[in-house]
């Protein structure tokens, strides 16, 4: 309790030759009223500060994937790619490095579903950069042979070398 009386202390400094119990009235009226005004002026300011993120709340605020509400909700003229590969989360993380505001929707009308990449018309240069990045980056773990391959291999040539030493070795034998 004592804490909170001592953290409301108020300074008032007034320059005068005398002063008077009149004067030092009028000084701390000035004083209480001032502070009311920036008491007003601060809720003012916090309810316009509330007032602007209620607006945001619909759109601005997002980023990344979001919903297609969300995604119409800013205002701006959207466009579409179409993906096939079912592999989204790759995608994800390009479209998050590049910031990009995208919404997906898969149709499963057709027998393999294929997934719709929507995203801000005004995006189209910065999605372009990113989807080829997500294109190369599919194409180069799909040129990588896979580990299992890569073991499988490793084990013929050493089952190879293994029975060309077996047979020098029994070719020496007999000689000595």
């Amino acid at each position: 309790m004592q804490d909170e009386v001592n953290e409301k202390t108020v300074s008032l400094c007034v320059n005068g030759g005398k002063i008077s119990a009149r004067i030092l009235k009028a000084a701390m009226l000035k004083a209480l009223a001032k502070m009311e005004q920036e008491k007003r002026n601060g809720k003012q300011k916090q309810a316009e500060k509330k007032a602007i993120q209620k607006s945001q709340e619909g759109g601005a605020v997002c980023h990344g994937k979001q919903s297609m509400e969300k995604l119409m909700k800013q205002g701006c003229q959207l466009s579409n790619i179409e993906v096939t590969n079912g592999n989204i989360k790759s995608f994800e993380k390009c479209a998050r490095k590049y910031s990009i505001d995208f919404s997906l929707k898969k149709d499963m009308s057709i027998s393999p579903p294929r997934y719709y990449v929507f995203f801000k018309a005004k995006d189209v240069d910065v999605m372009t950069a990113a989807f080829k990045e997500y294109t190369g980056k599919s194409l180069a773990k799909s040129k990588k042979p896979s580990i299992r391959k890569k073991l499988e291999q490793a084990k013929e040539r050493t089952s190879k070398h293994r029975e060309l030493e077996k047979t020098k070795q029994k070719e020496r034998g007999p000689e000595h």
